[in-house]
């Protein structure tokens, strides 16, 4: 299976990135803590050069807690600030701004030098879609200001948000880049719902996610779904829909059904919390 999307308005988005980055002080990046190498677009580390960097780990509370303690240094060894968050429950929020202020400490001082007080920091905030940019933002300001969807592609314009006296925030697109040059990159985009479902082959997709969970979690679809996991992904995923009642008309089961339930329960944490990628793989 072939993974890419890359639809036209990404390109604009990218375009007009490349235009504000002149007004920006620190770029904040929001990664998947489920797959952080593969949810980085590699645009934005050449958009990011000369800029203050921050990485939030969003949704770290569906990925696996070991994994995120390696992720972070990896990141941090690296010479990014990082915070593992949970955008929706604002768990790990209260960090931002000192982190914000901490990344930013030479440019602070710099306009202290030249007289300028107070001028609050510009951030650009950036990821894939359906990272969490928007459900991040508004957690961060406190109210509604950015749309929220739990769709890929959601945010199409610009937006500046002015959250207090330090720090205004700039929202923008989620972004993909033209060609995944890795295909295990695309599958575990596609696995956490950053490529639209319709435009993949749900089917395909799960027997993947079968695979990964058995080989790295084993125990998880048994515990979950009652299955024997010694058997091949393909009779897996009719044993889920057999004991899960996916049953079509003419009384068949109904693999694709079974495949979306799969797909849906691993990206909403009901199988636990679990990471595709770890640090020492060296995904591109």
């Amino acid at each position: 299976m072939q993974f890419q999307w890359y639809p036209g308005h990404m390109t604009k988005a990218k375009r007009q990135m490349q235009e504000d980055i002149k007004l920006i002080d620190l770029v904040i990046e929001l990664l998947d803590a489920r797959i952080p190498l593969s949810s980085r677009n590699p645009d934005i580390d050449e958009l990011g050069k000369n800029k203050a960097r921050l990485i939030l780990m969003n949704k770290s509370d569906l990925s696996d807690e070991k994994q995120n303690r390696a992720w972070t240094q990896y990141f941090e060894k690296k010479g990014y600030f990082v915070i593992c968050l949970d955008a929706r429950s604002k768990a790990g929020m209260k960090n931002v701004t000192d982190v914000v202020m901490k990344a930013c400490r030479e440019k602070i001082e710099r306009d202290r030098r030249r007289g300028i007080l107070n001028r609050p920091v510009r951030a650009m905030v950036v990821g894939i879609p359906n990272v969490g940019k928007s459900t991040f933002i508004n957690s961060y300001a406190g109210r509604a200001c950015a749309k929220t969807g739990n769709k890929p592609g959601v945010t199409k314009g610009k937006q500046w948000i002015r959250l207090n006296k330090n720090v205004e925030l700039l929202d923008t697109p989620g972004i993909l880049w033209p060609k995944f040059e890795d295909q295990t990159v695309g599958l575990r985009l596609a696995l956490i719902g950053a490529i639209k479902d319709e435009i993949l082959n749900v089917d395909e997709l799960s027997l993947e996610l079968i695979k990964i969970l058995t080989a790295d979690y084993p125990g998880v679809l048994t515990e979950r779904y009652g299955v024997d996991e010694q058997c091949k992904p393909a009779e897996l995923l009719a044993q889920i829909a057999e004991n899960r009642k996916c049953i079509s008309r003419g009384n068949e089961l109904d693999y694709a059904k079974a495949a979306a339930l799969l797909l849906d329960e691993f990206r909403a944490g009901k199988l636990g919390r679990l990471s595709l990628e770890r640090p020492n793989e060296e995904t591109p």
